[in-house]
């Protein structure tokens, strides 16, 4: 099957595994995968994630963290920037989300980071997705 948004996929089997509570979910491996999913755990959306090798491209297992009476930590999780319309920032138009609760996801030419580190080291870049 061709895949013409692996993200997309990534993002939607969070956001779904997330809504039924399960503790977690598999996810085929990339690099911008991992680096996306080293943003969410520093900011305390999942919790660990390893990989388990295949014949194939690798297994990204994701365990989700929830709260202490089962709440979601991650209450929306959108992909902003799609493959029909890519969606690009300025550093001086990288602002914070929801009031600086939530995480924006960016693709720079310094590597993939959150919004934090991109007005820290002011470059912007292409929004990837959005947490809160």
């Amino acid at each position: 099957m061709c895949m013409t948004d692996p993200i997309s996929d990534m993002l939607t089997r969070i956001r779904n595994a997330n809504m039924i509570h399960r503790e977690s979910v598999d996810i085929p491996a990339s690099k911008v995968k991992r680096a996306i999913l080293k943003i969410l755990k520093d900011e305390g959306y999942v919790g660990e994630f390893k990989e388990i090798p295949d014949n194939k491209q690798g297994i990204i297992r994701v365990y989700l963290r929830y709260g202490a009476l089962k709440q979601r930590v991650i209450n929306t999780l959108i992909r902003n920037s799609k493959s029909s319309r890519r969606l690009y920032k300025n550093a001086k138009d990288v602002e914070k989300v929801c009031g600086g609760f939530g995480t924006a996801i960016y693709s720079t030419s310094r590597g993939i980071m959150s919004d934090k580190e991109c007005r820290k080291l002011k470059v912007g870049g292409e929004l990837i997705c959005t947490v809160s």
